[in-house]
């Protein structure tokens, strides 16, 4: 039995995969309402890091509930199972020094305190895209508050399912306040000490 899992010990480290990329893996994770920001920074952010030849990763709800989760619906069982394996597998690229950025509703501290617990604490930054709701809901480019609205989906975050906002976020961001250009320079002037320091 005490070959069940030989290779550990052999493969190389996280240090050594981080010196070959010269940067430090992280998890910045997003969190916030549908419609709040969250992708559209994602996406900037993700182009200011590789102009800066870091090597990113963008999990969201599009490539994780298209493949590795499609087998999950929305309930509470569900919802909790999307978040946990979405941190394993930000987990494997974290430690191999990815810098990963995700993108989820995660609606609630529970759910997030498991993230940070299975991604580790040190490598998890929290960030709360806190975007009012009337303004979620102005732009409702996919129309999924109207539908919700009408009761055409349920248990959906902000209208029949609550949202907790983060208690202590490493960084808040209102986009109705401000431009995806501030959002992101406030979030490298907090990531780029972090990633950078080999």
């Amino acid at each position: 039995m005490e070959h069940i899992y030989p290779i550990f010990d052999k493969m190389l480290t996280r240090s050594d995969k981080e010196n070959l990329l010269g940067q430090h893996g992280l998890m910045i994770w997003f969190t916030g309402l549908s419609g709040s920001g969250k992708s559209t920074i994602a996406i900037a952010l993700e182009r200011e890091l590789q102009k800066r030849h870091l090597l990113c990763r963008i999990l969201d709800g599009d490539n994780i509930r298209s493949g590795i989760n499609n087998n999950l619906g929305f309930s509470a069982e569900d919802r909790t199972e999307n978040i946990r394996r979405i941190a394993e597998v930000g987990k494997l690229f974290v430690d191999t020094g990815i810098i990963t950025i995700a993108a989820f509703i995660s609606p609630n501290n529970d759910l997030r305190e498991m993230a940070a617990d299975i991604i580790g604490k040190d490598d998890f930054v929290e960030i709360y895209i806190s975007t009012p709701i009337e303004e979620c809901e102005r732009r409702d480019v996919k129309g999924l508050y109207a539908k919700a609205r009408k009761g055409e989906i349920k248990n959906f975050t902000g209208v029949s399912a609550p949202f907790e906002a983060p208690l202590h976020p490493a960084l808040s961001l209102d986009t109705s306040k401000l431009s995806i250009e501030e959002s992101v320079g406030r979030l490298l002037e907090l990531i780029l000490p972090k990633v950078t320091k080999i």
